[in-house]
């Protein structure tokens, strides 16, 4: 009975000395630079001999790279965080999604330091060209996924290609105010960027903006028939 108990701290144990490791490698890179992230200055950070990390990683290339997945799934983890409201419609969940990566945690000059530090290696490094392809692939599939239910809760038939386009669209929405929200954050009242990301996503998918309901509701209907012949043409 011991064994299986032993054996499962040490996994445990190594699995947070990982982890660890690469916390220090962001945390080195934020300071230091790519290149002054040395496998020593990571070591010192985390506590460890710089052997210890040859244990986990081969070297500091595929620690980099892991690093920077871990970097950008943490951010879509957070997103996604926004999606698991209970009792929402399609459409809120949407706008909650695109609020979440509007504000911090994931609006964050250290988090796009570290991005942009990684993202300017890329272009030399094939393995971290694909962690970066891979991310944000992931990240497309799953605007595409709260896309294709906000749609069909609007009863509106939506071809592959066209929620593709959606997706592509909207990522790029988030990402130039995102941007924006890093680098000069101290521009924009709380919640603006947010609120001006949410209104370009639901143009971008043709939704009909709340009316006050005192107003006829002709004008919604209208909106619809020209919002969904525009997906048929």
């Amino acid at each position: 009975m011991n064994a299986p108990s032993r054996r499962k701290f040490r996994r445990e144990g190594e699995e947070r000395r990982r982890q660890d490791l690469i916390e220090a490698t962001l945390d080195s890179v934020a300071e230091h630079g790519l290149q002054g992230a040395s496998l020593r200055t990571i070591a010192l950070r985390a506590g460890v001999t710089a052997g210890l990390i040859r244990h986990y990683f081969p070297g500091k290339e595929e620690l980099l790279q892991e690093a920077y997945t871990t970097l950008v799934e943490r951010m879509t983890e957070q997103a996604k965080a926004a999606l698991a409201m209970e009792d929402a419609s399609p459409r809120k969940r949407l706008a909650a999604f695109v609020s979440a990566n509007l504000n911090a945690p994931i609006i964050d000059a250290r988090v796009f330091s570290l991005w942009a530090t990684f993202i300017g290696r890329a272009s030399a490094d094939p393995a971290l060209a694909q962690a970066h392809r891979e991310g944000y692939l992931g990240f497309r599939d799953e605007v595409e996924a709260v896309v294709a239910e906000v749609l069909a809760a609007e009863q509106r038939k939506v071809e592959t290609s066209q929620l593709r386009h959606h997706a592509i669209a909207i990522n790029a929405i988030i990402d130039g105010l995102w941007i924006e929200g890093c680098l000069a954050g101290e521009m924009f009242s709380p919640g603006e960027l947010a609120a001006i990301g949410i209104r370009a996503v639901e143009a971008e998918l043709g939704l009909v903006p709340e009316q006050d309901p005192e107003k006829p509701q002709t004008s919604r209907r209208k909106l619809m028939r020209l919002a969904q012949k525009g997906e048929s043409g």
